[in-house]
């Protein structure tokens, strides 16, 4: 059961696998906030590339979150900041999401046997989850506009190393072994590790450090969404 990590979206093609489960990851923060929106009750997530997608959703009067450069977007409902899904309004709805980032790397990868988003959130039931698959697996990395970024690639080095050294996968992909490499020198302070990483001094400049420090805590939302079609849902698998 072989391990690849892509860093961007960019990149995907030459790492396409037909026999592959893809995890997307965009720690900060749309697969942090997609999966906490699961945890919250949310029914459904529709993953869309474009604003305008966006838009014919809330017109057509679903709730709609869309996000560029770390702000919400004018005229939409949430951006994707995890903490606009801590309540109840999401419980039970069906939410069309545009990011700058983490929707793009999903549409990229859709037409993968199957997709699944990680954040550290969900960190140990994502690793169980694969562990129990038993299937090659692509960490895809969304990063910064195509661009290679530090947080993902800690996150690949995470989940690669407890399948790795826990359960008996194995890797002979140099960015699998560049990301576990990096994330055995951030482990034990991930904040501090990303002081000065391009998108953490982002979200600091937009006021967003809570989202950072939260996004970066492991295990609280132990659920994991699976893309069904055109839907994200939360898969049935607990631990």
């Amino acid at each position: 059961m072989n391990i690849e990590v892509c860093f961007s979206p960019l990149s995907y093609p030459l790492f396409h696998n037909p026999n592959a489960i893809v995890v997307v990851i965009d720690v900060l923060r749309a697969t942090s906030a997609i999966t906490t929106a699961f945890f919250n009750g949310v029914s459904k997530m529709i993953p869309v590339a474009t604003i305008e997608e966006a838009r014919a959703y809330k017109e057509n009067g679903f709730m709609v979150a869309a996000e560029r450069n770390g702000e919400i977007v004018d005229g939409f409902d949430l951006g994707n900041s995890p903490f606009g899904y801590m309540n109840s309004r999401v419980k039970g709805k069906t939410i069309a999401i545009t990011t700058t980032n983490g929707t793009h790397a999903i549409n990229v990868s859709r037409h993968a046997s199957k997709v699944v988003v990680g954040s550290f959130l969900n960190l140990d039931i994502l690793i169980e989850f694969l562990r129990k698959e038993k299937r090659e697996v692509l960490f895809l990395c969304a990063g910064w506009k195509d661009k290679f970024n530090l947080e993902d690639t800690l996150f690949a080095g995470a989940v690669a190393e407890g399948l790795i050294f826990k359960h008996g996968f194995n890797s002979n992909c140099d960015s699998t072994i560049a990301a576990m490499e990096i994330y055995k020198l951030a482990k034990h302070d991930l904040f501090g590790f990303l002081a000065n990483s391009s998108h953490r001094n982002r979200l600091q400049k937009l006021d967003l450090e809570r989202d950072i420090q939260y996004c970066l805590t492991p295990n609280q939302c132990p659920v994991v969404p699976v893309l069904e079609g055109k839907f994200l849902v939360k898969s049935s698998f607990t631990l």
